[in-house]
């Protein structure tokens, strides 16, 4: 891990961030608002996990946004990919041991509200835990039992909610099930997860959201929209939608962290 840690730094080459962004399916497009951008390859990285889901495209990416230094990780591994919950743990450490202290973590999913359709940017206030599984299975100390009552950081939420007020992009809010993936979701469960609370489905972030806490970062999350959950359009789901409505909202999500950042979201 440290070996890691000292590789990452002496790539940042100087550039000292204490937030992170984690990007999810198709919004790499973040990554092109990177001022002077410094790329490292997770393969170059040791614990770094190896996505092999299409949309990820596995590297470290560090610079400045509006101004201020981050550390964007393009791409996550996903429970689903080995059956490990964890999958992006050791990354996430390696995080924490070089200074990162805010975890920004973004996503693509299915909208279970009409009027939230295909890129949309929603704003995780709380999540679902569908999955039935816990990154922290197996975890031998009583860290193990991490408060997630404000899972998602109040401070972080406002300033992401004021920089889409002041560049006029809505910011939907709402509650983000996880469901275990690959496989979507039916109609059945859609209808389900509506029931109980749920505003939009996907197969990640929740487990980095629990990680994140375990770790002692703060955190926060953003979903951006990519199609309309199983069911509701009479059509057939298919990753492919997910990549080609990424960018959509991912341009929106963009707007609104620049807008952050340059207003001391770094800072907040």
């Amino acid at each position: 891990m440290k070996r890691a840690e000292a590789r990452l730094v002496e790539a940042l080459n100087g550039v000292a961030a204490e937030t992170a962004l984690v990007l999810g399916s198709g919004l790499g497009v973040l990554v092109d608002e990177v001022e002077n951008p410094v790329r490292v390859p997770y393969g170059d990285l040791p614990g770094f996990p190896q996505s092999g889901v299409t949309g990820h495209a596995g590297e470290v990416v560090a610079g400045y946004l509006a101004g201020a230094p981050v550390v964007m990780l393009s791409g996550r591994a996903h429970y689903y990919e080995h059956g490990n919950a964890a999958a992006m743990r050791p990354a996430l450490e390696i995080l924490s041991g070089i200074g990162i202290k805010k975890l920004i973590l973004t996503n693509a999913a299915g909208s279970l509200e009409p009027a939230m359709g295909p890129g949309s940017v929603m704003l995780i206030e709380d999540h679902i835990n569908f999955s039935g599984t816990n990154p922290l299975f197996g975890e031998p100390s009583d860290r193990r039992f991490v408060g997630l009552t404000e899972a998602y950081d109040p401070a972080i939420r406002a300033a992401l909610v004021k920089a889409a007020a002041d560049t006029g992009t809505d910011l939907h809010k709402g509650v983000y099930m996880w469901f275990s993936g690959p496989s979507f979701e039916t109609p059945a469960e859609i209808r389900m997860a509506r029931v109980m609370g749920a505003t939009a489905v996907g197969m990640s972030t929740v487990p980095e959201v629990i990680l994140a806490r375990f770790l002692g970062l703060r955190a926060a999350a953003c979903s951006v929209i990519t199609n309309l959950a199983a069911g509701m359009t009479g059509g057939e789901l298919s990753h492919q939608e997910t990549k080609d409505m990424a960018p959509l909202g991912g341009k929106r999500l963009a707007g609104i962290l620049k807008s952050a950042f340059a207003n001391g979201l770094a800072t907040v």
